[in-house]
C-alpha cells in the first residue's frame, strides 16, 4: 500500500521519510537522516570506468550509482545499500577487465613490433 505526499500529492513508498519530489517530510515528523551518510554512490569511478576501461562494464555501473542517492533519500536505505555495492563491483569488474585487456594489447603490440624488426620488416 501507497501513500502521499500531503504537499505535492506524489505517491511515495510506505516505509519513506520524505517525498522524493519535493523533499517534504512524509508523515508530518522531520526527516532525520542527518544521522546517517548515504552510501557511496561510485559515480565518478564508474564515469571513468566507462571512458578509459570498459564500456559496457561502466555503463551499468553509472545505472546503478545514479540510483543510490534517490533511493537513500526516499528512506529505502537497504535498496541504497544494495545499489551501492552493485556499483561497486561493476565499477572494479570494469576497471580489471579494461586493465587487463589494454595489457594483453601492449604485449601483443610489443610481439609483433619485435617479430617484425627479426624478421627485417620494418620497413627500413
Amino acid at each position: 500500500m501507497s501513500k502521499y505526499c500531503q504537499f505535492c500529492g506524489a505517491e511515495v513508498a510506505e516505509e519513506a521519510v520524505i517525498c522524493v519530489k519535493c523533499g517534504c517530510s512524509v508523515n508530518g515528523k522531520k526527516a532525520d537522516l542527518s544521522a546517517q551518510q548515504p552510501p557511496k554512490t561510485w559515480l565518478t569511478q564508474s564515469i571513468l570506468v566507462t571512458l578509459f576501461c570498459c564500456l559496457p562494464l561502466g555503463i551499468v555501473g553509472i545505472v546503478n550509482a545514479s540510483k543510490v542517492e534517490s533511493r537513500f533519500y526516499a528512506g529505502e536505505i537497504e535498496e541504497a545499500n544494495r545499489l551501492s555495492a552493485q556499483a561497486g563491483k561493476w565499477t572494479k569488474l570494469g576497471f580489471w577487465i579494461g586493465l587487463i585487456g589494454m595489457t594483453i594489447y601492449c604485449i601483443f603490440m610489443i610481439a609483433i613490433g619485435a617479430f617484425a624488426g627479426l624478421a627485417g620488416l620494418s620497413g627500413y
